[in-house]
């Protein structure tokens, strides 16, 4: 107990003693929410794989995924890392870190309401953001209040309100850079955690060779498919290979129409940086993601199964039972401090990206266009409170698996946003209607699967993002045709050297 409570201090004296820093270094709204369009490389690949890999990744999905995948799991996190990283730099990067400049957009629903001169776009998606950030900030609170609670024997509810106060203090005061720097030192810790937890998970089962032996002779569980069969949990594709891909896909292409990961790419220093930032985010998403994934597949070994073959816990508790006892207590601390890392960083992105679009793009947009810089940072921490207070009681309702909530918001956003954000990067030819019939069809299809529940929510936030990227060009062809000087001004940037 005494080393996980020394590590806990350490981190949260790093953690506040950045927020103060950055307090000093702000100075208008531009500092606030953009670190200035001045952030480095690495400070912002490390923000990209922070904010991608929260304690809902570490905790809910490796645990239930790896549970029903088993070591195919891990092609989740090789997607993660190749989909959701490298090709999202490598195709978005560039392009949106130079339009949003030229566009003098600070956010998604900005940068929709400049390259589509649609303040009525601006408003809805600005309401979509904040409705549907809201469950993905419980879910990373509820992966967050697992750990903790076994750890160290607290109610998970005061470590939900104690995790949102720390997170609202140093992004209030410090803003996106006092975020920034303390990703660089969370994905760190990550790295490190990572690579020691999956020794440690395959030594308590004897090595690799003895654990992956062990497994596969476990026989696939009622209901799935190859029912019956042994061996498909160490198999290459697992007993479930449709809904491992509709995981892929939601996961990591995901991260391509996500408010607060786009947002990165806003910030970086210059365009040169892209590649350098697209190499680091996608080592650290390959060693994150994938060892996350990967010792999520040895769940069986840790926790029996119970009735139709479930898991004798709940699935957001199979990862806390894996390290129960298996770690030592240096490592334990460890352990938490990631979690807790790989947790506040998201959250900090949430908060930022939900309270500045509430702030710049509603209240300003709409209600108050004089309002001064000053007053903008100000209403903006007014909305990062309002927003954590918001998560932290939805986060405390029971029965919700945090792999559900994460689905919901994830489909819901990049359904609706991915399409015509990547197309109006690309394409002079995408219209307003199209832009109207994604965010629609997107949320639409969520909600229905919500209610009728047709498939699992991490296959309907796949569907609903592929249905999109269909529907916008095909809508574009039959549809009222963009401003040609709107869209040649929009799109002159790419003519300049950065």
């Amino acid at each position: 107990m005494v080393a996980k409570i020394a590590l806990l201090a350490i981190f949260f004296a790093v953690t506040l003693a950045l927020g103060i820093f950055y307090k000093k270094k702000i100075r208008s709204m531009d500092d606030f929410v953009l670190g200035g369009r001045n952030v480095g490389p690495w400070l912002t690949a490390f923000s990209y794989g922070t904010s991608y890999f929260s304690a809902v990744v570490f905790i809910g999905y490796s645990g239930q995924f790896g549970w029903s995948f088993g070591i195919s799991a891990f092609w989740i996190g090789i997607a993660n890392a190749l989909l959701g990283s490298l090709a999202a730099w490598v195709i978005l990067g560039k392009r949106t870190r130079t339009m949003t400049k030229h566009l003098g957009a600070a956010t998604m629903p900005d940068f929709f309401s400049k390259r589509y001169n649609s303040r009525a776009l601006k408003l809805v998606s600005a309401l979509i953001i904040f409705i549907f950030l809201v469950p993905y900030s419980a879910s990373v609170y509820k992966g967050l209040s697992g750990i903790f609670s076994m750890a160290f024997g607290i109610d998970f509810k005061y470590c939900i309100i104690g995790m949102a106060l720390l997170t609202c203090f140093y992004v209030v005061l410090g803003g996106y850079m006092a975020a920034a720097a303390n990703n660089f030192v969370q994905g760190i810790i990550m790295l490190g955690g990572i690579v020691a937890v999956v020794m440690a998970v395959l030594n308590g089962k004897g090595g690799f060779t003895e654990a992956i032996t062990s497994l596969s002779q476990i026989e696939v569980a009622s209901g799935a498919a190859g029912e019956g069969m042994k061996g498909a949990y160490t198999s290459m594709f697992g007993p479930e290979p449709l809904n491992l891909i509709g995981v892929m896909i939601l996961t990591s292409l995901g991260t391509w129409g996500l408010p607060q990961m786009v947002h990165k790419f806003y910030t970086i220093d210059s365009e040169k940086s892209i590649t350098k930032g697209a190499i680091i985010s996608t080592i650290f998403a390959f060693v994150v993601a994938g060892g996350s994934y990967f010792i999520g597949g040895f769940g069986r070994l840790y926790v029996e199964a119970g009735e139709g073959g479930a898991p004798s816990v709940a699935f957001d508790e199979i990862m806390p039972n894996m390290l129960d006892g298996v770690l030592p207590d240096i490592l334990m601390g460890l352990v938490i401090v990631l979690v807790l890392s790989a947790s506040m960083s998201t959250l900090s992105s949430l908060v930022i990206s939900s309270a500045s679009t509430l702030t710049v793009d509603f209240i300003k947009g709409f209600f108050k266009k004089d309002m001064k810089d000053k007053q903008q940072m100000l209403l903006t921490r007014a909305f990062c409170v309002l927003f954590m207070v918001i998560s932290v009681v939805l986060a405390l309702f029971p029965g919700t698996l945090i792999s559900n909530l994460m689905a919901i918001s994830w489909g819901a956003l990049s359904g609706a946003f991915l399409a015509p954000f990547m197309y109006g990067l690309y394409s002079k030819k995408i219209t307003n209607a199209s832009v109207w019939v994604s965010f629609a069809a997107g949320i639409g299809f969520i909600v229905f699967n919500l209610f009728a529940n047709i498939m699992p929510g991490t296959s309907a936030g796949a569907v609903s993002m592929l249905i999109t990227l269909v529907l916008v060009p095909i809508v574009s062809l039959f549809t009222p045709k963009p401003d040609k000087d709107l869209i040649d001004k929009c799109f002159e940037c790419y003519n300049k050297v950065d």
